[in-house]
């Protein structure tokens, strides 16, 4: 059985590799060979959080050894504010947009979505239960971001992820208190996903390329992502 994978290069110094047809399963490399040898174990690691929340999974793994067929290759690069390339490090990162990202979502990619982004909220929470104010609020060393911040950066993160399609609500009314934007963010993001059935919608926010299919993409990779971080901090 194949499936299609984007590689993206240089994304904090790493390679991606996106199981474009299953958001929320990825891996890492130090470049794109060893990010696509690490996805086989992630997609049998995703395929077993799917069973332990689905008993009748909609993702069944083949006998038959995994093949990956790449769908495109992106290296991340950094622009200035006249949209211009630069080296400087404070310019914007325009992150990957794949062939696959122009298919607008089906009704039951969506409804597959909203329930991994329902499972990988519950991780994130669960992954702070019981933490005090202080724990939660302790810094790291060599870390940007407290447990809170992340926990704020992730909200944040899904706010501006539906900004750059226009789906967002204004900036001043995010919450400043982490789980209250979670909560109201998860929600429109929710809202907006179950209107995007069918939509082809590509849109060009500076310098960089959006679809309903990459909000969903990077919210679940993200949300995901930082929880296995708060474990770790942990």
């Amino acid at each position: 059985m194949t499936f299609q994978v984007g590689i993206e290069n240089n994304n904090d110094g790493r390679s991606i590799a996106w199981a474009l047809e299953h958001p929320g399963c990825f891996a890492y490399g130090a470049n794109a060979d060893e990010a696509v040898l690490n996805l086989e174990s992630a997609f049998i690691k995703y395929a077993g959080w799917i069973l332990r929340h689905e008993a009748q999974t909609w993702l069944n793994l083949p006998d038959a050894k995994i093949e990956f067929v790449i769908n495109g290759i992106w290296d991340v690069y950094t622009i200035n504010d006249g949209l211009d390339k630069t080296a400087d490090a404070d310019g914007y990162s325009v992150e990957s947009f794949f062939p696959y990202d122009w298919k607008p979502l089906p009704a039951l990619e969506i409804k597959h979505g909203l329930a991994m982004l329902t499972w990988s909220r519950e991780d994130l929470l669960n992954s702070v239960v019981g933490l005090s104010p202080a724990k939660s609020a302790a810094t790291y060393p060599g870390e940007r971001w407290s447990i809170n911040g992340i926990l704020g950066h992730v909200g944040g993160a899904e706010w501006w992820y539906l900004d750059q399609l226009g789906l967002a609500f204004p900036r001043e009314q995010v919450p400043d208190e982490p789980l209250a934007r979670l909560e109201i963010v998860r929600k429109q993001l929710v809202s907006a996903l179950l209107k995007l059935e069918g939509v082809q919608k590509v849109i060009g926010v500076s310098g960089e390329f959006w679809s309903p299919r990459k909000i969903l993409r990077r919210a679940l990779w993200h949300e995901r992502d930082h929880c296995e971080h708060i474990r770790k901090l942990l």
